[in-house]
């Protein structure tokens, strides 16, 4: 099965929402109060979210008075592009001009922002690149346990710290690291409780200081890693971890489960920071780069024949 296929089938929750969209189209029936009702009403229950959903209902409803639309099929089919374009921004790629690249990974325990790195260090690694593990979660022992196995699959290598350390003082030691050994690409693990979201806030903004005084730059990339059966939960998430981070891009793992796709669009719309990587499944192939087009094939329309693996 290629990665068309495996994501057209994870989406199968999104899609069963996604096909009542669609069959609103389908009636050809005259545009009406009720069918934008209707519309505003399942792009909620995707999880788009009330201003999102608002913003592209506007948007169709003035476009749809512009050009004289007379059927809903008109509304329906501009609404499949308005969903790619809301998904396409600028450099989707990961920045990995600076040696060594800095990426730091964010979010909140659960969202599986460990097996995340783990699964770019064996990606990037694939590439012929030099990898570099930093677990900055030193509050769960987990977490640094995790990480060295993802180390020892990759091939990469790794910087721990004693269990209760500064977080801050590990990066340091894998910046240092980082120089020192010539990789291409470190990649840091941090803490994502958020019993005392100040607390949590404040170690990232160390965090970041220390990066910038030691490569005299922010980090290549801030990717925050949502799980996206939370819903508008990660809309939450994502505002929170970009006052105090800075985002560069969003990683949004789960999609298997059940997530019904329009928090992705929800995200992209709210943050204006674009989506990376998505996730299917625990395997170390399930994480790809996003493609919006793609993405948008997935949920509405069968796989053509030109797609590849």
């Amino acid at each position: 099965m290629n990665w068309f296929e495996r994501l057209r089938g994870s989406l199968g929750k999104a899609r069963e929402t996604f096909a009542a969209v669609q069959g609103l189209g389908r009636a050809e029936k005259p545009l009406t109060p009720e069918f934008w009702d209707e519309l505003e009403e399942l792009l909620v229950l995707a999880d788009f979210g009330v201003p999102t959903t608002q913003k592209i209902c506007r948007g169709l409803q003035t476009v749809a008075k512009q050009e004289a639309w007379k059927t809903t099929a008109q509304a329906v089919a501009r609404f499949h592009k308005d969903v790619e374009r809301f998904l396409t921004l600028p450099h989707p790629e990961l920045q990995l001009a600076a040696h060594p690249a800095v990426i730091l990974v964010v979010g909140v325990n659960g969202s599986g922002k460990t097996t995340t790195i783990g699964k770019l260090a064996t990606a990037l690694r694939a590439q012929g690149k030099r990898v570099l593990l930093v677990a900055g979660d030193t509050f769960r022992a987990a977490a640094a346990e995790q990480l060295q196995i993802w180390a020892e699959r990759s091939g990469s290598d790794i910087v721990r710290g004693a269990a209760g350390a500064d977080p801050a003082s590990v990066v340091f030691d894998g910046i240092r690291a980082g120089v020192a050994r010539g990789v291409d690409v470190v990649l840091i693990d941090t803490a994502g409780r958020l019993q005392n979201k100040t607390n949590l806030m404040e170690e990232l903004k160390k965090m970041r200081r220390v990066i910038e005084r030691e490569l005299g730059a922010p980090p290549a990339e801030t990717l925050l890693v949502v799980d996206g059966t939370t819903g508008q939960n990660a809309i939450s998430q994502a505002k929170l971890f970009n006052e105090t981070a800075q985002l560069t891009g969003v990683i949004v793992t789960k999609l298997d489960s059940t997530a019904k796709g329009g928090v992705l669009v929800a995200i992209v719309d709210t943050l204006e920071i674009p989506i990376k990587f998505i996730g299917l499944g625990e395997s170390a192939d399930a994480l790809r780069p996003f493609v919006p087009a793609e993405f948008t094939r997935a949920l509405f329309d069968d796989a053509p024949e030109s797609v590849r693996s």
